[in-house]
């Protein structure tokens, strides 16, 4: 066992505490205050960023909740450490996004591509003249209908004529001070919201922002609940008489899959649907690293969801390399036992709840007997490789299926990613 192995537990147990993350707002609160600064919350809106779009529809709604301030900033796309498969990215983001607005009301329609160059640097123009004017929400909705329109000779809305012209000059060095300061505040995404040190992504997250700001007392009168509450769907769903299978995508090195997996199981059991575990070798062990402010922001994510949803979570012990192998080479030798779930969630909860050392022998047998697994067995399975050739294969039908990360689900044609999509599978 390494100092780093051994250590890392305690260190992030601390770090990805519930009770930290409180300290820190805590902190952030009383320097507010000491400074006189008003609720101001950042946004930063990516103009070819469906879920840009989705949030700037919510902004009015959002603001006539809250006592706040909000900073508008036009910012550019993702830079490429952090957006591997971009181009599988940017396909998917218009199918989730239009998903979403059908989901919550909202207005987007995926025409199966993106708006072409002058539309968007045209719309980029309009919006830094918006902010220039004060008026980035009166107008970012209308503008981004206009944009994502699938009549490309529709022109502009009317009212945008009144806006001051901005120089091309003065639009790319604004959007270059705002992601400068995206980046100072550790960031790299479009549809960011950011609050007192820290970050809310699209209206998926929102939600985290407003039960912040409603325990600081920041809501007007009269507000309750939040307006994209996080649900599953898992309460509404009943036996099915013929379920489908789920296919779960899964990475043994990805937080967000260790806090879906339970949820995706409890899904199978309350439909009846058999769960086929398609497992993956994580991003780093194929070759894309993942950019540490990334890695930082998606750890710090989860531990918020993690702990709305009621599931152990920030004792980590990084499965990368060796005990993530160790751990697919058994997934065979679970389901040869019909023991695969009991494994996974084992293993799942071991390195990021417990802070296991799966790659030590003493961590796996722990992982691997709780599951009600036999040691010895394990140790017999653990020579094999054929489990490669399964992950290269679960890799291919993933990508062939227009994704890349995981987690992601497939039930029949319906194929989504991330941890906050199950109502697609377990809704009507």
């Amino acid at each position: 066992m390494s100092l780093k192995t051994l250590l890392m537990p305690t260190v992030t147990q601390r770090r990805f505490a519930r009770s930290t993350l409180l300290a820190k707002r805590a902190k952030a609160e009383k320097q507010r205050l000491a400074s006189g600064r008003p609720h101001q919350v950042f946004y930063f809106h990516q103009v070819d960023d469906p879920y840009s779009h989705l949030l700037a529809q919510t902004l009015p709604l959002f603001l006539a909740r809250y006592k706040v301030e909000l900073t508008p900033y036009i910012v550019s796309l993702p830079p490429d450490s952090a957006a591997p498969e971009r181009d599988r990215l940017v396909a998917y983001s218009r199918v989730d996004a239009a998903l979403l607005a059908k989901h919550h009301g909202l207005n987007f329609t995926d025409h199966g591509k993106q708006p072409d160059k002058e539309r968007c640097a045209h719309a980029t123009h309009c919006l830094v003249a918006a902010i220039e004017s004060g008026q980035f929400v009166e107008h970012a909705s209308a503008l981004g209908q206009w944009l994502w329109a699938k009549d490309e000779m529709q022109t502009p809305p009317e009212h945008l004529n009144a806006l001051k012209a901005i120089s091309s000059e003065k639009v790319q060095t604004y959007i270059a001070e705002a992601d400068a300061l995206r980046e100072k505040l550790g960031h790299y995404l479009g549809g960011m919201l950011y609050y007192e040190g820290e970050w809310y992504w699209g209206i998926d997250r929102l939600y985290h922002l407003e039960q912040r700001l409603q325990e600081l007392g920041a809501q007007h009168e009269g507000v309750t609940g939040v307006l994209f509450p996080a649900d599953d769907g898992l309460t509404q769903t009943q036996p099915l008489e013929h379920p489908p299978n789920i296919d779960f995508f899964f990475s043994f090195r990805s937080p967000y899959s260790a806090i879906v997996a339970p949820r995706i199981f409890e899904l199978g059991r309350r439909t009846g649907a058999k769960v086929n575990l398609r497992f993956v070798l994580p991003m780093v062990m194929r070759g894309l690293p993942v950019p540490k402010v990334k890695r930082e922001y998606i750890v710090y994510d989860t531990a918020r969801e993690a702990h709305v949803r009621g599931i152990p979570f920030g004792r980590l012990n990084d499965p990368v390399g060796k005990p993530t192998e160790r751990g697919l080479a058994l997934i065979p030798f679970s389901e040869q036992h019909s023991k695969g779930q009991e494994f996974v969630l084992s293993f799942m909860q071991g390195v990021w709840a417990e802070g296991i050392d799966a790659g030590s022998d003493k961590g796996l047998r722990k992982i691997v007997e709780r599951a009600g697994l036999s040691w010895e067995g394990a140790q017999v399975a653990l020579q094999h490789e054929t489990w490669r050739e399964r992950a290269a294969a679960n890799r291919e039908e993933l990508f062939a299926a227009g994704l890349w990360g995981v987690p992601s689900f497939m039930v029949g044609n319906t194929v989504v990613w991330g941890q906050d999509r199950l109502w697609a599978l377990s809704g009507p």
